[in-house]
């Protein structure tokens, strides 16, 4: 096999990409909802992947408002449309927003969606707490390395909320998407105002790339 072939063979299509951001999204959001007790500890069960043991949700609600969302987010992001995931932890009572979990978005083979123009959308379905264009693209960074750097970010995600604040009330989640304003949009999606965490402070976790997708994961909240 040549060293053309072999490339080839490594390389990673844009809907591959896209597919593994999705995967690193879905246990991300799921280790935060376990890690942060928004949900009980029993609602979860254990799964193996990327060389972790990760806790997911079991509750239908839940899997089918995440799975939903990012569905719909997947088109987007394989048309360059999606610049930013938020995962929005709130207290239910006062419905004040407690943390931010923010996803970022960069696209890295030669191109990038429009950041200066940008709307916040929320699906209206969210579980309270109780088509590319063009030739197709391909990158060139090994699977295993990809999995490798997505390990890191969730082995951060569990190991870092053990130091943010206690959330001592009962909390719902949402999710906005921060999108180009040529988006196309479902009826269920509402454009909604940026969340504000007042007082807040941030940490910056690690990055990971696929040679198409770079994600920055950054958790803002509420300073004691």
């Amino acid at each position: 096999m040549t060293e053309t072939q072999l490339k080839a063979k490594n390389s990673i299509t844009l809907k591959g990409s896209a597919e593994l951001v999705m995967e690193y999204l879905n246990y991300g959001i799921n280790s935060i909802l376990f890690q942060r007790g928004v949900y009980p500890p029993e609602t979860f069960k254990s799964v193996e992947n990327f060389g972790l043991s990760i806790f997911v949700s079991t509750d239908e609600k839940i899997i089918s408002f995440v799975e939903t969302v990012l569905s719909q987010m997947k088109d987007w992001l394989l048309e360059e449309k999606v610049q930013k995931i938020s995962m929005v932890i709130t207290n239910i009572t006062t419905k004040e927003a407690l943390e931010r979990w923010d996803f970022n978005v960069k696209y890295e083979a030669g191109s990038a969606g429009n950041t200066s123009d940008l709307q916040e959308l929320k699906d209206t379905k969210v579980p309270k707490n109780g088509k590319t264009n063009g030739a197709p693209k391909s990158g060139n960074k090994e699977l295993k390395v990809i999995q490798n750097e997505i390990r890191d970010v969730l082995r951060q995600i569990c190991s870092t909320v053990s130091f943010l604040p206690l959330l001592d009330c009962l909390c719902a989640f949402d999710i906005h998407i921060y999108t180009s304003k040529d988006c196309e949009v479902p009826d269920q999606w509402n454009e909604t105002a940026p969340c504000i965490i007042a007082n807040s402070q941030e940490l910056q976790l690690r990055t990971f790339s696929t040679s198409l997708h770079h994600m920055s994961t950054v958790v803002s909240y509420k300073a004691e």
